[in-house]
């Protein structure tokens, strides 16, 4: 569940950051409202098509079987971590300019298109954000024993992300927005790479792609991944007992490219 949470928290909390970015600039440019209706209109559609795209996901997988399914599901579980990086990469170079930018193209759309224009942008950026979560959650509710706990971490995801965004308003110094993005964004790649590791294992197991080594070790007499802080691990960084000597080379391969985008980012920022 642990998981569910954290992506919830950190996707609702843009998501309130973005409503709230857009509900300022209406605040001094709209003073008779009626642009404010058209951006509640704009949040449920976004929420809405974010929503069509779980229930998408959800009806295929009920259509498919087999080997057919398997592909799906680790499709998925690839997409998954690849929109996670993606997301903490974008942010570290365009985060800085998110209001502006917000501000800029919510003008515009307001100029030819009134408030049609302020309803798409809204929707537009609420469903980015709602499709994102939906994406995780499906590679979430993969994981072994996620289940029931969905629901119950999505509620407590939204709730926490409404008392961190209501923190980050106020301004305090023990919680701003540069050091918020920042931890959140490495514990997004971390959870990105147990993504990956999950869609690699079932890779394996599938007879997809040769284990060459396994186990290549068994820390299960230390740590074992399938109780207690063992499986916390295994769900939010990918941490196995066992691995095998492919999951080992993924391991390597995806800390050395994601630090290197890293220094590049730095470089750019």
């Amino acid at each position: 569940m642990g998981s569910t949470v954290f992506v919830i928290w950190r996707e609702s909390v843009e998501a309130m950051l973005v409503v709230g970015l857009l509900h300022s600039w209406l605040k001094f440019n709209d003073p008779g409202g009626a642009g404010k209706r058209s951006l509640a209109l704009g949040v449920l559609l976004g929420l809405g098509l974010a929503g069509g795209l779980g229930w998408a996901m959800v009806a295929a997988q009920s259509e498919l079987s087999g080997q057919a399914l398997e592909w799906f599901q680790v499709a998925m579980l690839l997409v998954a971590a690849a929109l996670m990086v993606q997301m903490v990469f974008w942010m570290r170079r365009h985060g800085a300019a998110m209001r502006q930018s917000l501000h800029h193209n919510l003008a515009q759309a307001a100029e030819r298109s009134g408030r049609l224009g302020i309803a798409v942008v809204a929707a537009l950026a609420i469903a980015r954000e709602g499709s994102e979560a939906a994406v995780f959650l499906y590679g979430a509710s993969l994981e072994p024993g996620a289940g029931g706990s969905l629901t119950l971490g999505a509620a407590l995801g939204v709730a926490i992300a409404a008392l961190t965004a209501w923190l980050l308003s106020r301004g305090l110094r023990f919680l701003d927005y540069r050091r918020f993005f920042l931890i959140s964004g490495w514990m997004l790649l971390l959870f990105a790479l147990a993504l990956l590791v999950s869609a690699v294992d079932r890779l394996i197991g599938a007879g997809l792609l040769p284990a060459l080594v396994d186990p290549v070790w068994n820390s299960a007499w230390l740590l074992d991944d399938g109780h207690g802080l063992g499986s916390v691990l295994a769900a939010m960084v990918g941490y196995r007992a066992r691995p095998s000597l492919t999951l080992l080379l993924v391991f390597a391969v995806y800390a050395a490219t994601v630090l290197r985008a890293m220094r590049t980012a730095r470089r750019h920022a």
